[in-house]
């Protein structure tokens, strides 16, 4: 079985007990504290895919970590995913879940690479625009990228919508070209 299908299948499991308990948000609190801890320390992440360290030394590692700081049904999520050898699968695990969780509720996860800083008034704006022909909430996240001379390039899943000026340029000139254009 591939690491996508495992950790969707972890994700969506655990997301399906949280729901059965009604903890959906607790847990997914949990989560993202449990993906940022991760992410600022690979060296925690290095020991969990360790196979030379033994189950019960990772398990009372994340319990030191994150038995104050998350719930039980996280904690003991986390105890069966170690139990089962599959703490190499967590980063994924935890991504798939946080992404059913937005797709739970309605919400969409937007990349956008802009040639320069937006302010509040075209980020509202560009988030309406993306909200109406979505007709989900988004969740955007910028990136500067000055590659892209002006405009921006926005990346929803695995869907690009290209509004930069360097696009635009490029497909004037393939119509130039190939004589598609008419100048009168």
């Amino acid at each position: 079985m591939t690491g996508y299908k495992v950790s969707y299948r972890y994700a969506s499991s655990l997301l399906e007990t949280a729901e059965e308990k009604n903890i959906i948000e607790t847990v997914a609190k949990s989560i993202r504290l449990i993906k940022d801890i991760l992410k600022e320390n690979p060296r925690l992440q290095r020991i969990l895919e360790n196979p030379v360290i033994k189950q019960h030394f990772k398990i009372s590692i994340l319990e030191e970590i994150f038995q104050s700081k998350v719930d039980n049904e996280t904690m003991n999520f986390l105890r069966f995913v170690v139990h089962k050898n599959r703490e190499n699968f967590l980063p994924g695990i935890l991504e798939n879940f946080m992404e059913l969780y937005d797709e739970k509720l309605g919400i969409v996860n937007v990349i956008v690479k802009i040639a320069y800083e937006f302010d509040d008034e075209q980020k509202r704006l560009l988030k309406d625009k993306l909200e109406k022909y979505l007709n989900k909430n988004t969740r955007i996240g910028y990136t500067l990228d000055k590659n892209i001379v002006g405009g921006f390039v926005a990346r929803i899943g695995d869907t690009v919508y290209d509004a930069s000026l360097k696009h635009q340029l490029e497909q004037l000139k393939k119509q130039l070209l190939s004589g598609g254009l008419s100048l009168n």
